[in-house]
C-alpha cells in the first residue's frame, strides 16, 4: 500500500490511499448523494485527507464503479461500493469515520440555510452594507439592509445572518406586530 502525501493532514488522518478509497465509499454510503465540493470540504476541513490524494481516490473509486456521478454532480455509491463500504470500512478509525460524517452533515446544513438565508456584503465607496433577505416559494419575505463600519464586520454579519435569520425573521415580526403600549404610539398631537 503506497503511503499519500500527509501535508494538510492532522495525526490520525488517513495516509493510506486504500484508507482513502474505503472512506470515500463509506462517507457517499452514509451521505449519499453527496457533490464532491461537499465531500471535500468536509474531509479537508477536519483534516483527515490530502486534497491530492483526495482527488486521486475518488476518481479511482469512480473509475472502479464503486460510485457514480449523476447530472448534477452528485456522487451516489453503486452495489459494488456498497459492499466496499460494509465489509472494509470498519476497518478505519471510528473517528475518522465519525469526524466525516459530522463534517458533511454542518457542511449540508450551512448550504440549506445559505439557500434560504442570503445575505451579501456590498461595498460602495468605502462604505460597506450587508443586503440580508429570507426567500420563501421563489421569492423574499424578508429584505434589510444594514450599514457596517467596515469588512470585517461586514462578514461577520453576513455569517451570522445565514445561520440565523430563520429565527431573528420570526422575532422582528413578532416585535412589530404586537400591541404596542401608549409608549410605543405617537402622541396624539403629531396624528
Amino acid at each position: 500500500m503506497a503511503e499519500a502525501f500527509t501535508a494538510g493532514v492532522r495525526p490520525g488522518g488517513l495516509t493510506d490511499d486504500t484508507q482513502i478509497r474505503m472512506l470515500l465509499c463509506y462517507l457517499v454510503k452514509v451521505a449519499g448523494p453527496v457533490k464532491r465540493e461537499t465531500m471535500q470540504g468536509a474531509l479537508l476541513q477536519e483534516q483527515l485527507v490530502n486534497y491530492f490524494e483526495f482527488a486521486d481516490a475518488l476518481a479511482e473509486v469512480e473509475k472502479q464503479q464503486l460510485v457514480t456521478v449523476d447530472e448534477d454532480g452528485r456522487y451516489t455509491i453503486t452495489r459494488r461500493g456498497t459492499t466496499v463500504a460494509d465489509t472494509l470500512a470498519y476497518d478505519l478509525p471510528r473517528t475518522v469515520r465519525e469526524s466525516a460524517i459530522r463534517a458533511v452533515m454542518q457542511i449540508r446544513s450551512w448550504r440549506h440555510r445559505a439557500a434560504s438565508n442570503r445575505a451579501v456584503v456590498q461595498e460602495k465607496d468605502g462604505q460597506f452594507s450587508v443586503v440580508c433577505s429570507i426567500a420563501d416559494m421563489g421569492s423574499d419575505v424578508f429584505r434589510m439592509e444594514l450599514a457596517m463600519p467596515d469588512k470585517l464586520t461586514a462578514e461577520m454579519i453576513k455569517n451570522n445572518f445565514i445561520a440565523h435569520g430563520s429565527d431573528i425573521f420570526p422575532k422582528l415580526l413578532n416585535a412589530l406586530t404586537q400591541p404596542g403600549s401608549e409608549d410605543d404610539r405617537p402622541p396624539a398631537g403629531l396624528m
